[in-house]
């Protein structure tokens, strides 16, 4: 989908070869027919969403009802952490510093997936490497429940990090490609992502004062077990465009490069700069859920039900990405993103420097309410700016490479907790929100026309 006002272009890595003196022309042609076919694309969806079938339509919402499954059990594993993190380090008798290996094996997992994607999904399609991502998860909660030696126990992470990339890829790529209110719908799928990270750690809390902790691990292997299942009833392991084949959306532009899918999205810079903001944000996100509970504990002298200020974060996140659609319509998604960074920035000043147990997590939960919608938002905006046939496989990426960074941003802050302590964490907190925030002023405003 290529929205109104913005510029239509053609990047050099997603054409056909041709030499320098037919360069201008080429390009000129190619913004024409990409212009052209977008708007016929939209012509198309709309006539295509009127001749749909009931049957059609239902198993639309049964799909997406599904992928939605994909990303609760994300939310939930990225909830979890948080409240069992300061159990783990009793347990196994850690330092900040080699607790947060959780975090390093997790991030190799992630960035393992995410280049792992690129190649199976062109290899295998969508239906097979998501369940695949989903079987993953359910071998590393086995691993996990069974609370072995820290050195097997991390492992999980690894494999954990490797299934969740690709069922974050996978679904990303597959809601962006529907036609039918794809921003709406990309919101509420990462508002699903929320409510399972509001979910675990309810239960994540409970399993952390018991005797058997590790047994929340059986709880997280029950969710990943019902999404296998799940994905494989309603997909079939079938590619992409056969799912949306049965739902009556005719598949998407193709491109005609020689060159792989994999090769020109790398060489994209908006792709990469996008791909970066996820990063930090996530990561941002996640630090936020899983090391305040410790820092509430450590500096506000919180006690052992700290764990819920996780869930009131993650709440308000699930409730931001649902709520503030309407505010993201009216002011442009672009700007809007701005505004919320700053607000956010501004009530985690508030939660640094005011010594409030109460105001610090009632300051938590609406910092998770702004910082909700940013994640749509960037996916959204990808959409806009990259040909329809790259769409898919960037936001994998994208996606996939961003999801490291739940890992890589908390690791940093056990790192320099071991040496300055957790109240090091709000600092660290808005210069990353801050940074965040300059990436997104660098990603292009619209697509980019090659000169």
């Amino acid at each position: 989908m290529i929205s109104e006002g913005h510029t239509v272009s053609h990047h050099p890595t997603v054409g056909p070869h041709h030499n320098l003196k037919e360069t201008d022309k080429h390009n000129e042609q190619i913004e024409m027919r990409v212009g052209s076919s977008a708007s016929g694309s939209r012509a198309a969806s709309v006539s295509d969403l009127k001749a749909q079938t009931k049957s059609q339509r239902l198993r639309a919402r049964v799909q997406f009802a599904t992928v939605c499954g994909s990303m609760y059990l994300a939310g939930w594993n990225d909830g979890t952490t948080g409240p069992l993190l300061p159990r783990i380090q009793t347990v196994y008798g850690l330092n900040f510093a080699v607790v947060s290996l959780v975090f390093v094996f997790a991030c190799v997992g992630f960035l393992s997936g995410a280049f792992a994607n690129l190649y199976l999904d062109g290899r295998f399609g969508f239906g097979k490497v998501i369940v695949l991502g989903s079987v993953c998860q359910v071998v590393a909660y086995a691993i996990e429940a069974g609370a072995l030696p820290f050195p097997a126990f991390v492992l999980g992470y690894a494999i954990n990090g490797f299934g969740m990339a690709l069922q974050d890829a996978q679904s990303n790529g597959f809601v962006a490609s529907l036609k039918d209110n794809p921003e709406v719908k990309m919101g509420i799928l990462h508002a699903v992502y929320g409510a399972g990270a509001l979910s675990s750690p309810l239960v994540a809390t409970q399993f952390a004062q018991l005797p058997h902790w590790s047994f929340h691990y059986l709880c997280s292997l029950g969710v990943a077990f019902i999404n296998t299942v799940s994905l494989i009833a309603v997909f079939g392991l079938k590619t992409q465009d056969e799912c949306l084949a049965q739902i009556g959306q005719p598949a998407g532009e193709k491109g005609t490069s020689e060159k792989s899918q994999f090769n020109q999205i790398l060489r994209l810079r908006e792709v990469h700069l996008l791909a970066f903001f996820i990063l930090i944000y996530v990561g941002v996100e996640v630090t936020v859920g899983g090391w305040m509970v410790t820092y509430i504990i450590d500096v506000r002298g919180g006690g052992s039900s700290s764990g819920y200020i996780s869930s009131g974060f993650f709440g308000g996140l699930m409730i931001g990405r649902v709520g503030l659609l309407w505010v993201n319509k009216k002011v442009g998604e672009r700007r809007v993103l701005f505004i919320y960074s700053i607000l956010a920035i501004g009530l985690e000043l508030v939660v640094w420097l005011v010594p409030s147990l109460i105001g610090g997590g009632i300051a938590i939960s609406i910092i998770g309410v702004l910082l909700g919608p940013m994640y749509p938002i960037a996916m959204n905006h990808t959409v806009r700016i990259l040909p329809e046939w790259l769409v898919t496989g960037s936001i994998g990426w994208i996606a996939g490479f961003g999801q490291a960074g739940s890992a890589l941003l908390p690791f940093l802050t056990g790192a320099i907790a071991s040496k300055t302590g957790i109240k090091s964490l709000q600092p660290f907190l808005i210069s990353m929100m801050a940074f965040m925030t300059v990436l997104w002023a660098l990603v292009p405003r619209t697509a980019r026309r090659t000169e």
